[in-house]
């Protein structure tokens, strides 16, 4: 049974940081392509950013770049999302998923963490 469980989501300030977690199991994590995307409240479910199976390549939407930086460790079957210079347009419930086809749908999801920043 394959489990993809977030963590690391809470309430910040504009300006702050949050580091999230994504711990895999059952599958085989070294394989998939991972992502994270995130869903404001009323807005659909956006593409953020991924990372190759290796974590040589990583792909950020523009609103992003420069702000937000993935990672993996494959050896603790994670990827990380770090978060710095929050704003206020950064408030959604982040979710990490896998794919073994970069640019190919996600296979599997996890069940959301919630970003809240206060301006």
């Amino acid at each position: 049974q394959v489990q993809l469980v977030e963590s690391g989501g809470g309430l910040v300030q504009a300006g702050g940081s949050l580091r999230l977690s994504c711990a895999a199991s059952g599958l085989p994590f070294s394989k998939y392509v991972m992502g994270w995307f995130r869903q404001a409240p009323g807005k659909e479910r956006e593409f953020v950013a991924r990372i190759s199976w290796n974590g040589a390549n990583t792909y950020y939407i523009d609103s992003v770049k420069g702000r937000f930086t993935i990672s993996r460790d494959n050896a603790k079957n994670t990827v990380y999302l770090q978060m710095n210079s929050l704003n206020s347009e950064d408030t959604a419930v982040y979710y990490c998923a896998a794919t073994l086809v970069i640019k190919g749908n996600y296979d599997y999801w996890g069940q959301g963490t919630q970003v809240t920043v206060s301006s």
